[in-house]
């Protein structure tokens, strides 16, 4: 059944792939990925190999890779990527030598893409568990690991009508999971080789604090006014949010949007659901920032410093059913904030919304009592985001106790 599935599941994306650009991109990258492997490796070279489904999942490992990198720089490193929100914005990372798509899971390809890269050491990321590839590596004693793993008792791998995904798991020679709940899932099949080591994302974002952070057009166009960053917004969100900052923005509280979706008809329609003064980023260049209420920002890869300007964060995803994006990276900020209601998948957030500063809306009404609440009290906004920065450094570290796993 799953390789009927497989097959299945390749037909429907070739047949789909000229009708989306991004399944198209994932569908074409699959065909070269053998092509660029052979191009790039060599039998004589000792190779690492990384696995992400996508970007976020790459954020998650990246602590580890470059990690890896440091440690063992005479080793090739390869990436694989599933999705092509991964692999299109990082196929340039210096992270590794080779970035590739990983092909369909597929015994043939399985083998195929084992023989080129022939990995001394292996690490999955979080939930991207394909069993022929697994399998396929445990055949030839290949070593691998999962790292910042979080699973959920209605998963497959805890059925009993899903032998072959349930004997991937073992293909890992250890799992470090990110709570208790994991590890007894883990332990309730039998699979006992398991760590709780917390979510390498806390060490990623507690990384950010020793970067450089400016952005000069941020420092311009926020002044002395307190900020609102909204970052990863959705419509779901946006709707809620559009009123709300039509009856607020003003000059002393100014509010940056990074939608989750930059395409020029969406943010049109962003634009149009805001009845005060709007610049884009793409607009920018010559003009006053200062001069407007609010700033749209239609580009990728700025989100992270900005939330080091925000007094205020709403994190998206989490209104509608596609997911709560991070809210890790505002929180090492110190800055309070706020999300939607369907937030239950992400155990951080619970976990913030509980002991932190993290506050879940469900309404048009609700974001405005707390949002309120944040803006009339500068001493209740500070300790609100104390109570993130104090989170994220408390449980930061996971990336020492996977090192210190690791000898290649």
């Amino acid at each position: 059944m799953y390789n009927l599935g497989i097959h299945i599941l390749s037909f429907i994306l070739k047949l789909i792939s000229p009708f989306n650009k991004k399944i198209q991109l994932g569908v074409k990258g699959r065909r070269s990925t053998f092509k660029v492997l052979k191009q790039k490796l060599n039998s004589n070279e000792r190779t690492l190999w990384f696995h992400c489904a996508s970007l976020g999942e790459y954020e998650q490992g990246l602590p580890i890779f470059e990690a890896l990198r440091d440690h063992y720089p005479q080793y090739k490193i390869v990436l694989s990527f599933f999705s092509p929100s991964g692999y299109e914005i990082r196929k340039n990372t210096k992270v590794a030598d080779v970035v590739v798509y990983l092909p369909l899971d597929t015994k043939k390809n399985a083998k195929r893409f084992l023989d080129l890269v022939n990995p001394e050491f292996t690490v999955f990321v979080k939930y991207d568990i394909w069993p022929h590839f697994l399998l396929e590596l445990q055949r030839r004693k290949g070593r691998a690991i999962l790292i910042s793993a979080l699973f959920r008792k209605n998963q497959s791998y805890f059925k009993s009508y899903s032998n072959k995904r349930k004997s991937a798991l073992f293909a890992f020679e250890h799992i470090f999971v990110q709570n208790e709940s994991s590890k007894a899932l883990l332990e309730s099949i039998n699979y006992n080789q398991v760590t709780i080591s917390g979510d390498t994302r806390f060490d990623r974002v507690n990384n950010q604090l020793s970067q450089n952070n400016t952005l000069d057009f941020i420092s311009e166009f926020k002044g002395n006014s307190t900020c609102f960053v909204i970052g990863s917004s959705w419509p779901e969100d946006e709707n809620i949010l559009a009123p709300y900052i039509n009856t607020n923005a003003s000059e002393d509280l100014k509010f940056i949007i990074a939608p989750h979706e930059i395409s020029n008809k969406h943010v049109k329609s962003l634009i149009s659901s805001l009845h005060v003064d709007v610049i884009k980023f793409s607009d920018s260049k010559g003009k006053q920032l200062n001069e407007f209420s609010v700033f749209i920002i239609d580009t990728i890869g700025l989100l992270t410093k900005i939330y080091s300007y925000a007094d205020i964060a709403y994190v998206g995803g989490a209104m509608g059913q596609t997911g709560l994006h991070n809210i890790l990276e505002p929180a090492v900020f110190g800055v309070p904030i706020v999300i939607g209601k369907h937030y239950s998948k992400f155990p951080e957030a619970s976990a913030m919304i509980k002991h932190a500063g993290v506050t879940s809306v469900k309404s048009e009404q609700e974001l405005k009592t707390v949002c309120d609440t944040l803006i009339d009290s500068v001493e209740f906004r500070r300790s609100e985001g104390l109570k993130n920065a104090a989170f994220i450094s408390n449980n930061k570290g996971a990336v020492v106790q996977i090192m210190n796993y690791i000898r290649i």
